[in-house]
């Protein structure tokens, strides 16, 4: 669809601004407030949705018309759900075989399986918003300005610092100096957060479908929270999703036909810089 106003053409500070002065508020007050008050990191999940609603009919009134609307095949699911349960159940069982991370004994496999099914049900709706907002409506829009790969690692970056405030809280966890605690782990997760994003540009793009990358993502978060929330992640559950995600996002960004996505993703009126 084309842009109705072309003094109102899509600025990526703009659009990041109306996000962040949305959706940060609940991801720096969640800290603060303490655990009974986790769902903030769902409103501000929700928040991307809504700056994107914003943006798109108000601010740069380009629309949401090629975002995704398809419900893919029923093989995409069960790819997406693989993946999530690869990054996340795999290395938890290694741990659980080889002895490094034991499980609680009372815990048992219907326990985690109920607890995954009502979280999974609970963050469809936050984790639509996410999608919706950066692959639906800012990566088409990178697309069309730049390379499919510079618009793949640009939207990937952006999608990182939006994350962090939670990055920083994290970083204040570790015990000792900030000063270097914080920083290293926003170093740390810098490439797998852009790669990962690189990830579900690839779900996205091959299915066009929001509902796939979005069952991914709820699969994703609420598989690993189920895990750590009963029998807990052990060390290798914790390091094994960020190499996975790295080297299958590098291998995707170089290997996969972007130039084919990117066309397929755009937009009437929009055209890329391939």
């Amino acid at each position: 669809m084309k842009n109705e106003d072309p003094d109102r053409s899509f600025s990526l500070k703009v659009y990041l601004l109306i996000i962040i002065v949305l959706s940060w508020p609940f991801q720096i007050a969640y800290p603060f407030l303490g655990e009974a008050f986790k769902p903030l990191l769902l409103l501000s999940m929700i928040m991307v949705a809504v700056g994107t609603y914003i943006a798109g009919k108000f601010v740069f009134r380009d629309g949401f018309e090629n975002a995704g609307w398809q419900w893919g095949k029923p093989r995409h699911y069960a790819y997406a759900f693989g993946l999530a349960l690869f990054l996340w159940a795999f290395p938890r069982v290694v741990e659980q075989l080889l002895g490094i991370y034991e499980a609680p004994q009372d815990i048992s496999a219907r326990t985690i399986l109920i607890e995954f099914l009502l979280s999974f049900t609970i963050t469809l709706i936050p984790a639509f918003s996410e999608e919706l907002g950066w692959r639906g409506y800012l990566l088409p829009r990178l697309f069309a300005r730049y390379t499919a790969r510079k618009a793949l690692l640009l939207h990937g970056f952006v999608t990182w610092v939006w994350h962090l405030p939670v990055v920083v809280v994290m970083g204040t966890q570790i015990a000792g100096n900030p000063l270097v605690s914080v920083p290293l782990v926003m170093l740390v997760s810098l490439v797998p957060t852009i790669m990962h994003a690189v990830v579900f540009a690839y779900i996205w793009s091959s299915t066009q479908s929001l509902a796939v990358s979005t069952v991914y993502h709820a699969a994703f978060d609420e598989v690993r929270d189920s895990i750590e929330g009963t029998i807990g992640l052990g060390p290798l559950s914790q390091n094994w999703q960020m190499l996975i995600l790295t080297i299958l996002g590098i291998a995707l960004l170089w290997k996969a036909k972007w130039k084919k996505r990117a066309n397929e993703s755009l937009f009437c009126g929009f055209h890329p810089n391939l």
